[in-house]
């Protein structure tokens, strides 16, 4: 087994007892690696990187470094006061020194430190759970806000930035095989009208960085729930993983996606969306536990926009599953016919509950 192989190329004391496939994502392959000593055992997570989506894993690995760095430092000064042990995974250096290993297909492989004592879920269990989301990103980007963005590299360029992926969706339609798509069915023709009547509108973050008013720093990128930590001793969160997306942006789509995708109790694959609504229950959860440690860097013209990420992270997602839904399903993986399109309803229903009730969204903002 290549994998097995390729555990044996970092700094890790021991012999090697197991490589097993871990984990359910589906951009790099994973694996959990146990190497053992005569008195003790390490594991800790292998990965092949997919260089398809990511083709410079050198640049994700030097984001890596300097965010894991830097916050390492910080947690240890600030470790006497904290109200818990916080981590983040650590490198493991490759026997040569550096921080990943290069096989003789010219594939990248990395070594990362197992969280211990912690797992994560694939969904918000309770409120309690979601003041936990919320606080772990709060401090993450709290630990990061004094972080100079200009040492990371965009390894992920355009991402985020909503008018691009109007007008990726606008070139797509000047073909007839992408025309026939979008008239294939009533439903894409509902959607593509309820992305027209805001197109002026997905601008509003993309003018507010443009004007100033909002400045880029360092953001995790994928703040999902299955990528919060939680402690199974003391049930609170102890960290945020999974580095790869560590790149400059507005905090507002940390912030956005968080909510998105915690607030929909449906999920995103659900095929009745009269089970689609924004559940402003567990968003006055999240935003408590985020502001706990968020206030200590937000801007007034931050939290401004708090409330215009969430709406629009949603349609920026909607927006995206539907373009590629027109393109010929070229981006996402799918399992049957027309489900961009279903995932497409479901995003831009959500958004329409979250327009629904902005009142309640931006007062409860406005409360923490």
């Amino acid at each position: 087994m290549k994998a097995g192989l390729m555990a044996r190329e970092f700094n890790v004391a021991g012999r090697l007892v197991t490589v097993g496939a871990t984990g359910d994502g589906n951009v790099n392959d994973t694996y959990l690696v146990v190497f053992r000593t005569t008195f003790s055992e390490e594991r800790f997570i292998l990965q092949h990187v997919n260089k398809r989506v990511f083709p410079r894993p050198d640049y994700i690995m030097e984001n890596m470094r300097v965010v894991t760095e830097h916050v390492h430092k910080r947690l240890e000064q600030e470790a006497d006061t904290a109200d818990r042990i916080w981590q983040l995974p650590r490198i493991i250096p490759a026997k040569d020194g550096r921080d990943f290993f290069i096989d003789s297909d010219q594939e990248y492989w990395r070594a990362i430190s197992l969280i211990a004592s912690a797992h994560s879920y694939g969904e918000v269990q309770s409120v309690e759970h979601a003041y936990e989301a919320g606080f772990v990103l709060g401090q993450f980007q709290r630990l990061i806000s004094n972080l100079e963005v200009d040492r990371l590299h965009d390894t992920l360029v355009g991402f985020h930035i909503t008018p691009g992926y109007l007008d990726q969706l606008d070139r797509s339609l000047e073909t007839p095989q992408c025309q026939a798509f979008l008239k294939s069915s009533a439903e894409a023709e509902r959607c593509y009208k309820f992305i027209q009547d805001r197109r002026e509108w997905c601008h509003i973050l993309q003018n507010a960085f443009t004007n100033s008013e909002l400045n880029l720093r360092p953001i995790h990128g994928d703040p999902k729930i299955s990528n919060i930590m939680i402690d199974d001793a003391t049930g609170r969160g102890t960290c945020i993983v999974d580095l790869d997306t560590v790149k400059p942006g507005l905090i507002h789509y940390d912030f956005g996606d968080c909510l998105r995708s915690c607030c929909n109790p449906a999920g995103e694959e659900v095929l009745d969306l009269k089970r689609v609504y924004f559940d402003t229950d567990m968003c006055e959860a999240i935003v408590k536990g985020y502001m706990a440690n968020a206030r200590e860097f937000l801007t007034e013209a931050d939290r401004h926009y708090l409330y215009d990420s969430v709406r629009l992270i949603a349609f920026e997602l909607g927006l995206r599953f539907f373009a590629d839904f027109i393109a010929g399903n070229v981006y996402f993986k799918t399992r049957y016919d027309g489900q961009n399109l279903n995932r497409a309803r479901v995003q831009l229903k959500l958004t329409e509950s979250i327009e629904k009730r902005e009142r309640t969204i931006r007062a409860i903002i406005e409360k923490h």
